[in-house]
């Protein structure tokens, strides 16, 4: 949103709805920690008032992703500048998968990977990254935290301008002839 561009209703319900979820999501998720900061009607009141004003300019669909990621990657109440980042990285200003889609992606893909038709190539890089072996281990519970953490990292990479792709090689068009006479004597030395 742009500084002195006039919303209309339904978007300010919109907004207010998401600012809303954001302190409903914390409450729920970091109840002790919350009511210790926000503890009374007041704080609250006014700590959403800072808060709206502070995230005013981010859409509800960019503040409920960045509610989503800092919920599922921090262990203590994140604090303003935590979401505000958050925000910035929000991988719905890039018009990408969601952090949970990328990783089902992910661990649905089947190799040989670079030839996989990713959604984008972000999630491959991400993957990548993380380690294949990682992605399809359903035996790590922090595998989807490390892969969000390194998918918000190369989604803010996108959004500075850094473009990724995967190159495909070429299949060598020259194919060689098989060398029978090698064949044979590897037979004959391995007494095959």
């Amino acid at each position: 949103m742009n500084h002195g561009q006039k919303i209309s209703s339904s978007e300010r319900k919109a907004f207010i709805k998401a600012i809303d979820n954001l302190f409903l999501k914390l409450e729920l998720s970091y109840h002790y920690q919350f009511y210790k900061v926000f503890g009374t009607d007041k704080r609250l009141k006014e700590a959403k008032r800072l808060w709206a004003e502070s995230l005013k300019r981010y859409s509800p669909t960019c503040i409920y992703s960045a509610t989503e990621t800092v919920v599922k990657t921090n262990d203590y109440l994140p604090t303003l500048t935590e979401v505000i980042k958050a925000c910035g990285e929000s991988i719905d200003v890039l018009n990408i998968p969601s952090t949970q889609e990328a990783f089902i992606e992910a661990q649905k893909s089947s190799a040989p990977r670079k030839e996989y038709n990713w959604t984008t190539p972000i999630i491959y890089w991400a993957a990548r990254e993380v380690g294949w072996d990682i992605i399809n281990s359903s035996n790590n519970p922090n595998t989807f935290k490390l892969f969000s953490k390194v998918y918000a990292r190369l989604a803010n990479k996108m959004n500075e301008g850094q473009s990724f792709d995967i190159s495909v090689e070429e299949p060598n068009a020259e194919v060689k002839p098989l060398d029978k006479e090698l064949l044979k004597n590897l037979r004959k030395k391995h007494n095959l």
